[in-house]
């Protein structure tokens, strides 16, 4: 693939797989089924398509149609297709209640998508967004398989609790290294607010108390490593890889025991 596919094609945010991944991968392990499955599907589809379809409103916008242009507007028609064939195809095995989270957060959305058409989307605010936005595939997944909607609001929020004390970790790491000293007390009060968060979920549903667990296991790690030498970018992004499958393991594993 040359490097012109892949700028047309493929997401540049490597954070993006991971945080694309834990949705799917916690709805599908609480509540398999094919409804599910085509969700999870959509939901990478979906991921996928906003790097042509970005590059295709920008170019657009600054009149300035090339090779690049018609490339990402192929794939993004393709991905697009595809994932209106995954919502067809949830809908016929499932009906339409899944369809609520998604519509919830179709404004989260739509905030990430003023950023990123203006090339702003590395912000703070539109990344939280989309995190929290993808996030509710988990829920989508979760009463596709016929559970309840306290248990996929909850999930939806475990998820979400993480993103909002990962990322400004992530960026705080990111500006120490950049930088050298910086002031970690915005990362600590992000860590707080993803415990509240991670609260409300287990107000929802008491089954999620295993992910609570580990959202606190999270923040006393990232209140820990900030105060420590930032480590480099890659090792950062396996960490939170790591941490990210490990807190999907033990909020379905929690889900099915409690």
């Amino acid at each position: 693939m040359t490097a012109e596919w892949k700028q047309a094609a493929l997401p540049s945010e490597h954070g993006g797989w991971g945080l694309t991944l834990e949705p799917v991968l916690l709805g599908l392990l609480i509540a398999p089924s094919w409804g599910g499955l085509s969700l999870g599907l959509a939901a990478f589809a979906a991921f996928l398509v906003r790097t042509p379809l970005k590059l295709t409103v920008i170019d657009h916008r600054r009149t300035q149609w090339q090779r690049r242009s018609q490339l990402a507007l192929r794939f993004a028609v393709g991905e697009l297709l595809l994932l209106g064939v995954c919502g067809v195809w949830a809908v016929a095995v499932a009906g339409w209640s899944w369809a609520v989270p998604v519509l919830c957060a179709v404004p989260l959305v739509a905030v990430e998508l003023w950023f990123d058409v203006r090339s702003r989307g590395r912000r703070l605010l539109p990344e939280l967004c989309g995190s929290a936005a993808i996030s509710a595939v988990a829920a989508a997944i979760v009463v596709a398989g016929g559970h309840s909607t306290r248990l996929a609001v909850g999930a939806w929020l475990v998820l979400a609790a993480r993103s909002v004390g990962a990322i400004p970790f992530v960026r705080m790491q990111i500006m120490r290294l950049r930088r050298g000293a910086a002031d970690v007390r915005p990362s600590d009060r992000a860590q707080a607010a993803a415990l509240a968060i991670g609260m409300v979920a287990v107000v929802l549903d008491q089954q999620l108390l295993a992910g609570l667990g580990w959202l606190v296991l999270l923040a006393a790690l990232q209140m820990v490593w900030v105060r420590r030498k930032p480590v480099a970018p890659k090792v950062l992004g396996l960490r939170q890889m790591a941490l990210g499958v490990g807190l999907v393991l033990a909020t379905s594993t929690g889900v099915w025991m409690l």
